[in-house]
């Protein structure tokens, strides 16, 4: 499990490098005065009345709310800096202002600000989105990640801004899912305002929270120079030993970033930085045998089922729990068995029923997780670019990237993995900047891109039984599973184990287009070709061995977009059409043999979104909304985790304004449906059933030492049927946000925050729903100049909710209930 790691090593060795003699030139440069320290500059251009009268505080007031407007120009959509105004796609950038003031630390709290970004439960570990109810990507920087469903919590507290677009990237970043992506802007990223002077600066913090959360953090950045040529740095670092609301739950973590920032002429810098993530966890899976009498009412079916314990070590194996006729395949939905047929087949296997079944009440923090259970990732990021300007018109831009993940996940009731993958990506890009005349003008785009990536990923689920545990009280030998990452393949063989590595070749271009500075013609397109070879290791040795196929495949991507910016009012409607490619990767970054097989790997998605933007009051108001409708074309290619095929289609509306200097507010809604195309066009889905799907007749505790899986029926062409479960239909939040200016409580900042999320089922058989919810959020922030306390309570009418858990596959065994009311406490030093 463990090879090939020089690169990483590599990798590894030139971010301390980096950070101690980052740390150095800090030292001897820290001589800024502490009077400079103050922030006297307002961001308003001069011209306005009254700016000059302002006092300090208010300049600030004015310039969050700027932030919260979206008015800022970012490259991470198509590459060229447009404000989001004008980019012709549906998109939220979230700054680390409002991340702060609304107290977001993980992807679960984006939905508050960013509509379509609901996100469903990975067994507890907030990893990626889910954009337009799809699995969303992660990019670094613009550049897109290994795949992280649920191997490690994405770090929001360590940015310094949150992009995220919905549908599928742009032909220029390469392949990607059609649901979109949530750009990661480290906070190292401000090196670049110190490259050119300025002040060394930085902050320390503490955080403490319900549920014995503890964060420490510290940040310090500034100007520097070596060789009489200027550079900025920053460094920051984050470590966390923090409990959980969960039982048997916890997390430990550090966080460690760096970056430099340096003008080597006039015509040419570098961005040069990184980051390194030591994440040890658990996942959580929630509650187990789920009935709709658990949710609406708590009332937990109690009992144990008999030991099969053979040999007395204390563990269920793969040959004993093979030997005890654990398993049952069952047909339900449109065409459900008959409750006699299913007795009849449960007679057969004594062992899957509980011995002693009774009921009690259980609490939301009784899961199914034991003492043991860990999910242990180290992730490191690098990046190099070069940036040469080549005229006032023309730029040359390169962008070096790599990042490896070295992951492994164990859960007692039977599922174990590891994943040991590194990326390198290199992206070319020549920008052309034509200024052209009052009635045409344009700006061109012109790249190619080499990424490398190598994997190697192996799990075992064979004998995964969420319902063995009785978890109303400790775990014992009955629900201990063996594990092939402890106990090794011989005695626990992979249910796979893959190994290899692919190579991906592309070239894009892309022009946009400004016709009488108001018509925006947008379009563009890419061709990928991708070599991949892929591994079928032998399941039970540790060497892998097994069956190697090799296989090549190129597709096209495009995108073509038409804007008119009409006049006075300041509304831009827009028109796009995509088509993407997409490579299905798995959970650790691998690509399935069975796909390089048939030629699959590389599938496609498309998008078609009309909407419309506008910016209002002296861009004291931003309004969009956008109807589209994306889906996944390729059926027979996808990965049930990480990439499935899925059409989505639905509204979504944003808006954020500065009432006063004072005030502001945002809001979001989003109706959203989602269907499985895979269970349309089958007339079924696999999947695995729970208590509620058996048919009237059939006694629960009767299959809750085993596991039932099988077919879920839904008629071809059976829309209704085959909608996807765990996604809410509608979601509406709003956000109010009041800076206090004058008098004692000049620089208390105060938020209230409202979501309200419509009833979902939890699986795909639609067998159990999940009730809607609404949650109230208050907080409270004061600043001074070197100081900065904050205070927030999250759910606070103490609503319970849950979240649907893997629906595709266990949304009908398992559910996350989620956090009560609870409480943070920030404590930060500026200096």
């Amino acid at each position: 499990m463990n090879r090939r790691k020089t690169a990483r090593g590599l990798g590894a060795v030139s971010l301390i490098f980096l950070g101690s003699s980052l740390g150095a030139a800090g030292q001897a440069l820290a001589q800024a005065s502490e009077d400079s320290a103050a922030t006297t500059e307002s961001a308003a251009p001069a011209s306005e009345p009254g700016v000059t009268q302002l006092k300090a505080v208010e300049v600030r007031a004015v310039n969050r709310a700027v932030n919260i407007l979206n008015t800022e120009e970012v490259d991470s959509v198509f590459g060229f800096d447009k404000s989001i105004k004008d980019t012709p796609r549906s998109i939220t950038s979230i700054s680390k202002e409002t991340l702060d003031k609304l107290n977001i630390g993980d992807i679960n709290d984006l939905v508050v600000l960013s509509p379509g970004s609901f996100t469903q439960s990975f067994f507890g570990v907030a990893g990626s989105l889910d954009l337009r109810g799809t699995p969303g990507e992660n990019y670094f920087r613009g550049v897109r990640r290994i795949d992280n469903p649920g191997n490690y919590a994405t770090p929001i507290a360590a940015s310094d801004r949150i992009d995220i677009v919905r549908g599928p990237a742009s032909p220029i970043y390469g392949p990607s899912k059609v649901g979109g992506y949530l750009n990661f802007v480290p906070k190292s990223a401000r090196a670049a305002d110190k490259s050119d002077g300025g002040r060394t600066s930085g902050e320390v913090g503490v955080t403490r929270g319900s549920f014995d959360k503890n964060i420490i953090r510290g940040e310090v950045g500034g100007p520097a120079s070596v060789a009489g040529k200027q550079f900025g740095y920053y460094l920051y670092v984050e470590g966390e030993d923090s409990g959980s609301y969960y039982e048997n739950t916890n997390t430990d973590q550090n966080i460690f970033q760096a970056s430099l920032d340096a003008n080597l002429s006039e015509k040419s810098r570098i961005e040069f930085g990184g980051q390194y993530q030591d994440y040890r966890g658990n996942q959580v899976a929630g509650w187990n045998r789920l009935t709709q009498d658990l949710i609406d009412n708590g009332t937990y079916i109690t009992g144990s089922p008999a030991s099969l314990d053979a040999n007395g070590d204390g563990l269920l194996s793969a040959s004993e729990s093979a030997a005890g006729n654990l398993g049952l395949f069952y047909f339900g939905g449109v065409s459900v068995q008959s409750a006699e047929q299913v007795n009849a087949d449960l007679a057969e296997r004594p062992n899957m029923a509980l011995l002693n079944p009774g009921t009690t009440k259980l609490k939301r923090s009784q899961v199914l997780t034991q003492p043991d259970d860990r999910l242990d990732s180290k992730v490191l990021s690098l990046y190099f670019d070069f940036i040469h300007e080549l005229s006032d018109e023309l730029k040359l831009t390169n962008k070096l990237f790599y990042e490896s993940l070295d992951n492994v996940n164990e859960n007692a009731y039977g599922f174990s993995q590891f994943a040991d993958t590194y990326a390198i990506e290199d992206q070319l890009n020549l920008a052309y900047k034509w200024l052209g005349n009052d009635y045409v003008s344009a700006n061109f785009q012109a790249g190619t891109s080499v990424r490398y990536q190598d994997f190697e990923h192996g799990d075992n689920f064979d004998f995964e039984y969420f319902d063995r545990r009785d978890i109303s009280r400790p775990g014992t030998p009955v629900d201990r599973r063996t594990m092939s990452t402890r106990n090794g393949p011989e005695i626990e063989p992979w249910s796979s184990h893959t190994i290899g590595h692919y190579l991906d070749v592309g070239v894009a271009a892309l022009a946009d287009v400004a016709i009488v500075k108001s018509v925006h013609l947008l379009a563009g397109g890419r061709w990928d070709w991708v070599d991949v070879e892929s591994t079928a290791c032998n399941l039970n040795t540790t060497a892998c061995g097994g069956t190697t196929f090799t296989g090549g495949e190129n597709k096209p991507s495009w995108t073509l977009s038409l804007s008119y910016d009409i006049p006075v009012i300041g509304v831009t409607p827009y028109l796009t059409r995509a088509s993407q490619s997409t490579l299905i990767a798995g959970q650790g970054g691998q690509v399935d043999p069975a796909n390089v097989q048939s030629g699959s790997a590389l599938a496609k998605s498309s998008l078609t979104e009309i909407g419309a933007k506008g910016s209002f009051l002296r861009n004291r108001l931003y309004l969009s909304v956008d109807h589209f409708k994306q889906q996944r074309t390729d059926l027979n290619s996808q990965d049930t985790v990480t990439n499935n095929t899925t059409e989505s289609k639905g509204w979504e509306f944003e808006f954020r304004g500065v009432v006063t200097n004072n005030l502001a507010i945002t809001g979001a809604y989003t109706h959203l449906n989602v269907y499985n195309l895979s269970a349309l066009q089958n007339g079924f889905q696999f999947g695995f059933a729970g208590a509620s799907d058996l048919p009237a007749g059939v006694d629960p505790s009767l299959i809750f030492g085993g596991v039932v899986n099988g077919l879920t029926f839904v008629g071809t062409g059976n829309n209704t049927a085959a909608k996807k479960a765990g996604i809410p239909e509608d979601l509406v939040s709003a956000n109010v946000i009041y800076n206090f200016s004058e008098g004692f409580l000049k620089g208390l900042t105060t938020t209230l925050g409202v979501t309200h999320v419509s009833s979902t089922f939890s699986g795909f058989s639609q067998a159990v729903e999940l009730p809607s919810y609404t949650l109230l959020n208050l907080g409270l922030n004061y600043e001074t100049k070197h100081w900065k306390l904050g205070l927030q309570g999250k759910n606070l009418t103490n609503e319970k909710y849950f979240r649907s858990n893997f629906p595709d596959l266990f949304g009908s065994s398992v559910v996350l209930p989620s956090l009560p009311i609870n409480w943070l406490a920030t404590v930060a030093y500026r200096f």
